[in-house]
């Protein structure tokens, strides 16, 4: 064998090896868990959920909150203005659930370029518990979502963060989404979790308010594009870290365009690549292209036979990812899989250079510095 291909062969070992642990560590992470009937005294606890506009589940996700067990102290739905089309459906819902103490908040505050930051800010200040749950209003509460959340708390923990898992797609684009969230971002999240540098995750943040407000206030939030960036480095900045439910909340995914899914994936691409340059570059590698191609280069510059080692290689590679979608209950199917592979080194390259993004009408750009509130785009 040659230098080449015995650098190749070994670097297409150890990106697989990666792949593969990556997906059992995210497989024992996501197995069910029963609620348990003896669960410690919990804090009270805010719920706070940002709104804008109505989507084909809302209904089910906002619902979900009044659910929650043990019983939040407080509700607080956020909005902006009071014309919203989601604002009828959350007074029907506190008027249907009259024990609940739920509050529907209206008003903009502008504090930085990010519009939901902007949003949860009366949320924050009208927020009467220590301890605050930030639940995006596209994802379903388990029943159980608060006592899990705050099971992961304790000496060292800073955040604890679910990322959403794709759920009922309706759809190939649809699916392709899950491929993304689920055996990709998911498995990812569940292995930097597992090595101790796990990521907020803006979909649901649970926090002692006195964390923020030693990070320097809910301001800080803004300094990065996204609010969870800049909760994970305000966490790191003070020695404690961020940590992840044990079985991550459902996002129901609707029906979805593949150019929706494509301008979505690049958001989130632009702004990992902002906030976090390093990791990102590495994400080149966290695909199958890279280590298929290792393995190409180093059957041929071998002399051994390309197209049956290829294949072995590439059945290996997805039917690890196809068994952690089946052990965790997620949406499966190889097609989506290989479909997103296909896309990720587009995604990634096309972050690099593209700046703006437009997120609910906002004009936003995927740059790091301080939080300029004249930046936002009342449209």
């Amino acid at each position: 064998m040659t230098t080449v291909s015995i650098l190749a062969a070994t670097a297409a070992s150890g990106l697989t090896a990666v792949h593969m642990a990556s997906a059992c560590i995210a497989a024992v992470r996501q197995r069910d868990r029963r609620l348990q009937s003896d669960v410690a005294p919990m804090p009270r606890i805010t719920v706070i959920r940002p709104l804008r506009g109505i989507e084909p589940f809302s209904h089910a996700t906002l619902k979900s909150t009044f659910n929650l067990a043990p019983a939040a102290a407080e509700i607080l739905f956020c909005v902006d203005s009071p014309t919203d089309p989601v604002v009828p459906l959350v007074k029907r819902l506190i008027a249907a659930h009259p024990d609940a103490s739920a509050r529907l908040l209206v008003g903009r505050d502008v504090i930085s370029a990010n519009p939901k930051l902007n949003n949860l800010v009366k949320g924050w200040g009208s927020a009467t518990c220590d301890w605050i749950a930030f639940a995006d209003s596209n994802v379903l509460l388990p029943a159980d979502a608060l006592s899990r959340l705050h099971a992961q708390t304790g000496d060292g923990v800073g955040m604890v963060c679910s990322p959403p898992a794709g759920s009922t797609p309706q759809g190939f684009a649809s699916r392709l989404e899950c491929a993304f969230l689920n055996t990709y971002q998911a498995r990812w999240q569940s292995a930097a979790d597992a090595i101790g540098y796990g990521f907020a995750q803006g979909k649901v943040m649970y926090v002692n308010r006195s964390v923020i407000e030693a990070g320097g206030g809910l301001s800080e939030l803004g300094v990065e594009p996204a609010e969870d960036a800049a909760a994970t480095k305000l966490v790191r900045r003070q020695g404690l870290r961020v940590r992840l439910v044990d079985r991550f909340f459902e996002q129901p995914i609707p029906t979805r365009t593949f150019a929706e899914v494509w301008t979505r994936q690049l958001r989130w691409a632009q702004l990992r690549r902002a906030s976090f340059p390093l990791p990102f570059a590495a994400e080149i590698a966290s695909g199958s292209l890279l280590p298929l191609t290792l393995t190409a280069i180093a059957c041929a510059t071998a002399g051994l036979p390309v197209l049956p080692v290829l294949l072995i290689h590439f059945c290996v590679w997805y039917n690890v990812e196809q068994l952690l979608a089946r052990m965790a209950g997620w949406p499966t199917a190889m097609l989506y899989s290989i479909t997103r592979d296909v896309m990720l080194p587009v995604i990634w390259i096309q972050a690099w250079f593209k700046r703006d993004f437009s997120w609910h009408g906002h004009v936003m750009r995927a740059e790091r510095g301080p939080a300029r509130p004249d930046a936002v785009n009342a449209g």
